[in-house]
């Protein structure tokens, strides 16, 4: 097989882009690439783009440029750019950043290599876009990009869902799970290598099989992963609201290795403004939903997602979401305001939000919930928690940090710990001592 030099590649977004870069590192490692931990030790570089909202589109045009700038100055033989910002804006941007050697639309990571081991300079720019339809398996190699110890496993790939502010669909094609003898394989291969902790990824992991299988399969899933040795915590993220049943909540009451964990995009709780949002209503309300979790045996930790500034959101509606927050005291809480994504029908809606008041509206809500969380964590002063241990806090070298069960990695809160010695990649009992807005601290036991 032919060797090639190094490649370095920027992944931008989330979790389920970030296993399309594990992909794109396996192909190129199988195809006799060397992978480099820094740009400076690299020949070729790649870019894994978002695009799903104008501050992704904005941060993937900075990083190509700046990436750009290293090729120009004879640092950096050859840039492909990949992924949502490609899939977003299309053939125009070949001639808008000349200085890209390949692009590549979401359902084209395959090609990768053939880019860059292209040696003809002559040849037009190569531009692979098309309608996503293709689905990564466990066939298909793949490089971790994230610790050890943790994984992200995508069970789907795509969205079926129309909500009217969203691109996602336009951008990755239409919702298709794996199958479930491949996940269960690709999780096996994982434990093999030492994670311990497996994070479940799709566009919407509650609806896992419906297409495949006629009828949702999650639950199936999840009782296969658990079976699996070595794997100590399976989490599911991006779980839709309305699809909570009392099959999920009897397996996280009763199996230790399900982390007792639901991130559920609420998004709102205005019934009008959720219809008009294309998120239609269940069967429950979210209030009665947040009530179902609640009364089990196990204390399950819910993390959600809100908008605010969505188009007709008045002060009373506001008022509602605000409420909805102080009632559900949620874990841990994200807030994004709205923004109007040409080719959105929502880009459309009226009335609009002024930008400011959106933005006091963001403020407001996490204002509310730093209060909800520091009430939370005091609850947990003098417990012994199991910490899964990460190695030095971000913060300082003289501090170790972890998560519990109840804290998905990347987005979710630490735990700090200031006394005891800890193995990285170990799930170790912490003493919580302090408890602050967000972190806890804590020594080992």
């Amino acid at each position: 097989m032919k060797k090639y030099g190094k490649v370095f590649l920027i992944s931008l977004g989330c979790a389920k882009n970030l296993v399309d870069s594990e992909h794109m590192l396996g192909i190129l490692d199988s195809r006799g690439f060397g992978l480099a931990s820094r740009i400076e030790e690299a020949e070729f570089a790649v870019i894994n783009t978002c695009g799903f909202l104008q501050t992704a589109v904005e941060e993937a045009i900075d990083t190509i440029l700046e990436t750009a700038r290293l090729k120009n100055e004879g640092k950096l033989k050859r840039l492909v750019v990949a992924g949502c910002f490609v899939q977003r804006y299309g053939y125009k941007l070949v001639k808008e950043i000349p200085e890209v050697d390949g692009w590549l639309g979401t359902g084209e990571i395959r090609r990768v290599a053939d880019i860059l081991s292209n040696e003809n300079k002559n040849a037009p720019v190569p531009f692979f876009i098309g309608r996503p339809s293709f689905l990564a398996d466990h066939h298909l190699p793949k490089v971790q990009a994230t610790p050890f110890y943790t994984s992200y496993l995508r069970i789907a790939e795509g969205c079926s869902h129309r909500c009217s502010y969203c691109l996602i669909p336009s951008l990755r094609g239409p919702f298709r799970s794996r199958g479930l003898k491949s996940l269960i394989k690709e999780a096996q291969e994982m434990a093999d290598r030492g994670v311990k902790e497996i994070n479940l990824v799709a566009q919407d992991t509650s609806l896992y099989g419906k297409e495949l299988y006629g009828e949702t399969r999650f639950e199936d899933l999840l009782e296969g992963l658990i079976t699996i040795k070595g794997i100590r915590w399976v989490r599911s993220l991006y779980f839709h609201p309305n699809n909570v049943s009392e099959r999920l909540l009897d397996l996280i009451d009763s199996e230790e290795a399900i982390c007792p964990y639901l991130d559920l995009p609420f998004q709102h709780v205005n019934q009008a403004l959720l219809k008009s949002m294309g998120r239609e209503p269940g069967k429950e309300t979210p209030g009665e939903l947040i009530e179902r979790i609640r009364g089990r045996k196990r204390r399950i930790s819910i993390r959600t997602t809100l908008m605010v500034g969505f188009p007709g959101e008045t002060e009373e509606i506001f008022s509602q979401l605000c409420d909805f927050v102080k009632m559900a005291e949620f874990d841990h809480l994200g807030v994004f305001v709205f923004s109007p994504e040409k080719g959105t029908p929502a880009a459309r809606f009226r009335p609009t939000v002024d930008q400011e008041i959106a933005e006091k509206r963001l403020a407001d809500i996490m204002t509310l919930q730093a209060g909800i969380s520091k009430k939370i964590n005091q609850q947990k002063i003098g417990k012994s928690l199991p910490v899964l241990i990460e190695g030095s806090s971000p913060e300082t070298d003289l501090l170790l940090s972890g998560r519990t069960a109840a804290m998905a990695p990347d987005v979710d809160t630490k735990v700090l710990i200031n006394e005891g010695e800890g193995i990285v990649g170990e799930i170790m009992p912490v003493m919580i001592t302090e408890a602050h807005t967000y972190d806890l601290v804590g020594k080992i036991v």
